[in-house]
């Protein structure tokens, strides 16, 4: 789901730090001698890929392994969360780290000797169940630095919290064509978790997480500071108008050719009435649903599509005028038009501007100098929930398979989604060290 706004990067790569803070000469061989315990995690999460709000078996290991380590831990946050507290021998802060555990339903064409032949229940169907974004990686990288960070207990300055978290990909409650939603009001994903009290006893002060891109090149970390992913709204729209013989339209009404005028006058909204100098939008109808038979004109067309903004007066701006165009367009025809936007919504994702810029040293330090500044993506991450209450910061780890180039590599959401598993590396390394340097700056 990155891949286009990847695509055109621009390279700023920083000098790396001069001198390295004790940290990372601890944490890096630590790292690397867990790099086939993580190959091992991931491919067994691969092959046993479960849906958002289905998350058990995932759980299940993820729990045993932190309880393994000595960790707290708390099941059942948010869903199937998992928590583990691990306390450091030294008073600080408390810093938290976040990884989530759900698979997509997509059917994996990948040819991978691990490749997932589950299948789960989607939307009331069975359906395959893939791995297609690489929160298999997310886990298993988090699941070394737990290792690597209780090895270290000793000489923790605070406390890091472990937050392993369900659906994010959005809990599969909606039809997909009504809008009807079982949990309607019912959080769903980090926003379940921080409604279960993840970021408090004891609370948080800062919060780090990544995402795995094949997109972004081998080495790279992808950062920006403020709005950095886009808010996400879905919008339904129903055209109702009166069903009548296709040999005489003038007898009823057409919600047909209605809901063409409307998708028509919706691309307006980003081309004509926003001012994307601010800030851009996407708006996308991406479902169109009516009628069963060649001469029968159908009382009702259903449509869905995404709204994508990174500014929220912009958002509710374009919200509001998806109505008006989409109601006056209908009541023009004699038609009517009911526009509702899902309960599965995403914020922006914005990276705190003062923590971005206090840890982009660790980035670089890291990387070898390879941490790049990135354009704003419009794919959406409810890692946004946890920002709204404490500062956060989330970047990309560039990883595509050997052998390929980044525009060469499929994108997230693809059944031929797949990642460099040597990246992991990178991916706890900079996890691991962003918790030590943060908590031993006592910012």
């Amino acid at each position: 789901m990155l891949k286009w706004a990847l695509l055109s990067i621009v390279l700023l790569i920083g000098s790396p730090s001069a001198q390295a803070q004790p940290s990372a000469s601890l944490v890096g061989p630590r790292v690397a001698a867990l790099q086939d315990k993580m190959v091992a995690w991931r491919r067994d999460i691969h092959r046993n890929p479960e849906l958002s709000g289905q998350e058990v078996r995932t759980a299940r290991l993820v729990a045993e392994h932190l309880r393994q380590l000595g960790l707290t831990v708390k099941t059942g946050v948010g869903g199937h969360g998992v928590v583990g507290v691990l306390k450091g021998g030294r008073p600080g802060k408390v810093v938290a780290l976040r990884a989530d555990m759900d698979a997509l339903p997509v059917l994996e064409a990948t040819g991978l000797p691990f490749a997932s032949k589950a299948l789960g229940r989607y939307r009331g169907q069975d359906t395959p169940v893939m791995h297609a974004c690489g929160h298999d990686g997310h886990v298993a990288m988090l699941m070394g630095v737990a290792e690597v960070l209780a090895s270290l207990r000793a000489e923790l300055p605070g406390t890091v919290k472990f937050i392993f978290q369900p659906a994010e990909e959005g809990v599969p409650a909606d039809d997909g064509v009504t809008g009807h939603d079982a949990s309607k009001d019912k959080p769903w994903g980090a926003r379940a978790m921080v409604a279960d009290g993840v970021l408090a006893n004891p609370k948080v002060d800062a919060v780090f997480g990544l995402h795995l891109s094949p997109n972004l090149a081998a080495g790279q970390l992808g950062y920006r500071s403020g709005p950095m992913m886009a808010g996400a709204d879905t919008v339904h729209i129903t055209i109702t108008g009166e069903q009548t013989h296709g040999a005489a339209p003038w007898t009823g009404t057409d919600p047909i050719v209605v809901a063409a005028q409307v998708i028509t006058g919706l691309q307006t909204i980003v081309s004509r009435q926003l001012n994307i100098n601010h800030e851009p939008v996407v708006l996308t109808i991406a479902s169109i649903h009516g009628g069963h038979r060649e001469n029968i004109i159908p009382d009702k067309v259903e449509m869905l599509g995404t709204l994508r903004t990174f500014d929220e007066e912009m958002r509710t701006e374009a919200k509001q005028r998806i109505v008006t165009t989409a109601e006056k367009i209908a009541a023009a025809s004699g038609a009517k038009a009911e526009v509702r936007f899902g309960n599965n919504a995403y914020s922006v994702t914005i990276n705190d501007d003062p923590l971005t810029q206090a840890m982009l040293p660790t980035l670089q330090r890291v990387s070898g100098g390879k941490a790049v500044a990135i354009p704003k993506i419009s794919a959406s991450e409810d890692f946004s929930e946890y920002q709204k209450v404490v500062p956060g910061l989330f970047y990309i780890l560039g990883a595509p398979p050997r052998g390929k180039t980044p525009m060469e590599a499929a994108t997230n959401h693809s059944p031929t989604f797949d990642f460099d598993e040597g990246a992991m590396q990178l991916g706890a390394l900079s996890l691991a060290t962003l918790a030590l340097d943060y908590l031993a700056s006592g910012r």
